[in-house]
């Protein structure tokens, strides 16, 4: 059965996030609540503060100020029962290399306190899902990028979470696994379940997604369902170079050196 998704309480609910490390503020006040049962995009380029913001919504980074509640429930006051509720593909997750994929998910799922059978059942509907049957046997650490992407997102899935949080994670993944990864996480969000994933690909998001958050300089400069954002924008990507400040002279105007042979 699908999840409720006509309640009132959001995914997520940030208020006043701020994070520093040293005199650099990665994160300066961020206010945003993340409607339930829909595929979110946090976009903004390099540096923006989004891999920072879900590392504190999730529980991974103490932020210096602020507070998240995920699905009603304060991630810092009761970490673990909210651990218990989502799913997290960080970027750069480590992982047990020297566990087979199989071994892995059987190890994350008794973690999760499922019963052994349970995590043996869905282990294997979702080596095969994700095309990991083939590979379930080899060593993590001879994993590809897509396929380590893979199998983290396999443990990730494992315990039914209600909500998925991913950071980039088509990031160096070849066109095949993308495409698997993507049918999974439609089908996950079609259940009522909630997907918020960052991004700086403007047309994956918007192929994706139903709702955004553009950010830049560690603040939220808009978000809303994606139609609303792109507003008259021919794409959203261009609506998202706008937000961002990018405009003027074109890209390398001033290398009137650069090509022709010149030398």
């Amino acid at each position: 059965m699908g999840r409720d998704t006509e309640t009132a309480v959001p995914a997520v609910r940030i208020e006043g996030l701020w994070k520093r490390f040293g005199e650099q503020v990665a994160v300066a006040g961020v206010d945003l609540a993340l409607p339930a049962g829909q595929f979110i995009g946090l976009v903004g380029p390099n540096g923006a503060g989004k891999t920072t913001t879900l590392s504190m919504v999730t529980g991974l980074l103490r932020p210096d100020q602020g507070r998240v509640e995920i699905c009603g429930q304060d991630v810092w006051q009761d970490p673990a029962a909210v651990k218990a509720r989502i799913g997290v593909l960080p970027e750069g997750l480590r992982m047990f290399e020297r566990l087979s994929g199989r071994e892995l998910l059987a190890y994350t799922g008794r973690l999760r306190g499922l019963p052994g059978a349970e995590v043996d059942k869905r282990a294997t509907q979702l080596l095969d899902v994700l095309d990991l049957a083939g590979s379930q046997h080899k060593l993590v650490v001879d994993y590809s990028t897509g396929m380590r992407k893979k199998i983290g997102l396999a443990a990730a899935l494992l315990h039914n979470p209600e909500a998925l949080f991913l950071d980039e994670p088509f990031e160096g993944v070849d066109p095949v696994s993308a495409q698997t990864i993507r049918a999974v996480l439609e089908r996950y969000t079609a259940s009522g379940a909630t997907v918020v994933f960052s991004s700086h690909v403007m047309e994956l998001v918007e192929s994706l997604c139903s709702w955004v958050a553009v950010m830049a300089g560690g603040r939220v400069r808009t978000h809303g369902p994606v139609a609303e954002v792109r507003g008259d924008a021919p794409t959203l990507q261009d609506a998202f170079l706008e937000l961002v400040g990018v405009r003027g002279r074109a890209a390398g105007e001033d290398l009137d050196w650069l090509g022709g042979g010149a030398r």
